[in-house]
């Protein structure tokens, strides 16, 4: 009985973890001129990154929603890095377009 109280306390501390880091897309939609503060739409765009990208990718996708320009920088880039991102940002897009619009 005491390991099972000490599961969900555990699974209680996880979920909270992960409610508090997350939204940093749907916050840099919010943010932008092009979503013109469409929450809907934005915890929409959200649930698509959940689905695709980790919480470090999500963040860095967060920065291109506030600055579109450094998405051609990143196209450009020669940096392997780069380029994995690059396609895991893809399918971000084509999933939230394809469920967001």
């Amino acid at each position: 009985m005491r390991h099972y109280f000490g599961f969900i306390a555990g699974s209680i501390i996880c979920i909270s973890a992960s409610a508090v880091s997350a939204d940093t897309v749907g916050r840099a939609c919010i943010s932008s001129d092009r979503a013109k503060s469409n929450t809907r739409l934005c915890k929409c765009i959200q649930s698509a990154a959940d689905a695709t990208l980790t919480r470090r990718e999500q963040e860095r996708a967060a920065k291109l929603f506030l600055d579109p320009e450094q998405s051609q920088d990143l196209k450009m880039s020669n940096r392997r890095s780069d380029e994995k991102f690059w396609d895991r940002y893809q399918e971000f897009g084509e999933l939230a377009k394809a469920f967001c619009s």
